[in-house]
């Protein structure tokens, strides 16, 4: 029972930065702009959060710079693909690959062309009253960082934002039609840069959980693909954002039980354990990625006539 409590409990912790990175790019993406650019975005968010954090000690601090740097590589692809219509799929993949080199150089640039050892202590596991007392649940669900409880609280503003208000409702309307938006007084354009730029903020956050909660410093290319499963749960919840949570939840699982079974002996290449949780996104995305209705305008440029 306390392996599988164990393996419960870090599925909803490695499901955390995906969450967050999901539920940005699905702002992104119900506004009709491909979310590719994410795992970029939580690269950024991982870099300028332990910069800020290490030199400042202060954690506060090193959030927003983590909310800042996915926001910065945001705007860039706003710009570009809102405003100068570049490809989107263009744009994110070459946003990806610029904000991998740039970390890099600028994580050796700031500490004399090294690469630091830049040590912080994780945040730590926060036990709610009463409802951690509840057998299983408790420890599974309510032991955990402030930034998964943050992650998993968002899901339903996220959900009552795109549903119950005219913020949402405008952005859904400018991913299907924009051009019926526009005739009815909405700027498809500053629609889609500001979802955009909000996204960049949730998958920033994303980054600092890797970061600052689950490892406590910066490498090069940590987020290691993880934009891209947060994409593959965005097909399987429809762009809905509880469907979405449950399908973190489950690479999540997928993830924890990949590391799990590495310590258990099992005469399996780490390797091939390791490559499980994107062989389950490919195998969940082929059975049921085709008969996914996407939002209707997602990939087109517009234009004010």
């Amino acid at each position: 029972m306390k392996i599988i409590i164990e393996l419960l409990a870090a599925s909803v912790r490695i499901a955390t930065p995906l969450l967050l990175a999901a539920l940005g790019g699905i702002l992104s993406e119900c506004a009709g702009t491909f979310a590719v650019g994410i795992e970029g975005m939580m690269l950024m968010g991982a870099f300028a959060g332990v910069v800020a954090t290490y030199s400042t000690h202060n954690l506060l601090l090193g959030l927003f710079a983590s909310a800042f740097g996915g926001a910065a590589l945001a705007s860039i692809i706003a710009t570009a693909t809102a405003c100068f219509r570049a490809d989107q799929m263009v744009t994110g993949l070459a946003s990806n690959i610029l904000s991998l080199g740039l970390t890099s150089f600028l994580v050796r640039g700031f500490f004399g062309g090294q690469a630091p050892v830049m040590r912080l202590a994780p945040l730590p596991a926060i036990s709610v009253p009463i409802l951690s007392r509840i057998p299983v649940l408790g420890e599974v669900l309510f032991q955990q960082p402030a930034l998964t409880y943050a992650a998993f609280l968002l899901v339903l503003p996220v959900h009552f934002l795109l549903v119950k208000t005219q913020i949402g409702l405008t952005m859904r309307a400018v991913g299907e039609n924009p051009a019926a938006a526009f005739a009815v007084g909405s700027d498809p354009i500053r629609v889609r840069m500001a979802a955009i730029i909000a996204g960049g903020v949730l998958a920033g956050l994303g980054g600092a959980e890797l970061a600052l909660q689950e490892l406590g410093t910066f490498t090069d290319g940590m987020t290691n693909g993880r934009g891209f499963i947060a994409l593959a749960a965005i097909i399987v919840g429809r762009w809905q954002p509880l469907k979405v949570m449950i399908g973190c939840l489950l690479f999540g699982t997928a993830s924890a039980l990949a590391l799990n079974m590495q310590g258990w002996g099992l005469p399996v290449s780490s390797y091939v354990l390791q490559m499980a949780p994107y062989v389950i996104a490919l195998a969940v995305l082929i059975g049921i990625g085709r008969g996914v209705k996407m939002p209707a305008a997602i990939g087109r440029s517009f234009t004010r006539d």
